[in-house]
């Protein structure tokens, strides 16, 4: 996998909204997603003690929840070394091969996946 790709202006979008959302609140991950009308939808990671969801759950349960039936693509701004798979899996209930672009804290993007 190379190390840095290159993204659209809309898939940009999405990572530079993960990186806000992540640090606004100072979270382990940020993402976004982009509806099949084009709406975003920006989440960080929630961890209560009653309560505990990945950003990208979170992003692509907003979309649901405002009437998105699809999801065109997809950003995880995270530390971690990889795509947690319950955020890769909701993506996946709406949009089969829909490309989730995994970013370091930087923005810098690493890797896309797309199964």
């Amino acid at each position: 996998m190379p190390d840095t790709f290159a993204l659209s202006a809309e898939d940009n979008k999405l990572v530079t909204l993960a990186r806000s959302a992540r640090a606004r609140v100072g979270a382990a991950e940020g993402a976004a997603v982009r509806d099949q009308d084009g709406r975003t939808y920006a989440a960080a990671t929630v961890a209560l003690p009653s309560l505990a969801i990945s950003a990208l759950q979170l992003a692509v349960a907003s979309a649901v929840a405002s009437g998105a039936t699809k999801i065109e693509a997809a950003a995880v701004v995270t530390s971690a070394a990889g795509l947690e798979e319950a955020g890769r899996a909701a993506v996946r209930d709406l949009a089969p091969s829909a490309p989730i672009h995994v970013a370091n804290p930087t923005g810098t993007v690493h890797g896309t996946v797309t199964a």
